[in-house]
């Protein structure tokens, strides 16, 4: 792995669970600037996901569910990689991303939008954590720096359907 700050953007609709789980869980692994965004932001974040968060021993301060317009325009990080994290927003029609970014679909079932006990829920959300831990850490085992940006494409977008 290189030395470099890769610059991460993870997409959902709400930007309330899977995406905030993508950004804690990202940016725990060091050399990721993960950031969560969503299509049409709920205005608040799920208190399952930060708990979840904080199951995993993972910071629980400073999430905010926003737009992904705040990652389209001139003051935005110049992101290295997209990922849609939701099946609705993997369907619509993304802004454009400054510097062109690989992009990938990894997809998880909603947690969010399971109903049942508060017990059956936290499971729910911590299913969806480590699925999206998997990913992450299957990422974080490319050799990034050693391959062409078709190969990397390739791979990420492989890595969505584990």
């Amino acid at each position: 792995m290189s030395e470099k700050t890769y610059q991460v953007l993870f997409v959902c609709t709400g930007n309330s669970a899977r995406s905030i789980l993508a950004e804690g869980l990202m940016n725990h692994a060091g050399v990721f600037v993960a950031h969560s965004a969503g299509s049409r932001p709920s205005g608040t974040v799920n208190p399952f996901a930060l708990s979840t968060l904080r199951d995993l021993r993972l910071p629980t301060e400073g999430y905010r569910s926003k737009s992904w317009e705040e990652f389209a325009g001139p003051e935005a990080p110049a992101l290295d990689f997209v990922f849609t994290v939701c099946d609705n927003a993997a369907g619509e029609v993304c802004p454009v991303w400054p510097g062109q970014p690989v992009t990938a679909h990894w997809g998880v079932r909603d947690p969010a939008a399971f109903e049942g006990s508060d017990a059956e829920k936290a499971k729910v959300f911590m299913d969806t954590a480590v699925t999206l831990k998997r990913r992450i850490e299957l990422m974080l085992a490319l050799p990034l720096d050693k391959l062409d940006t078709m190969a990397i494409r390739r791979e990420v977008r492989e890595i969505g359907t584990r």
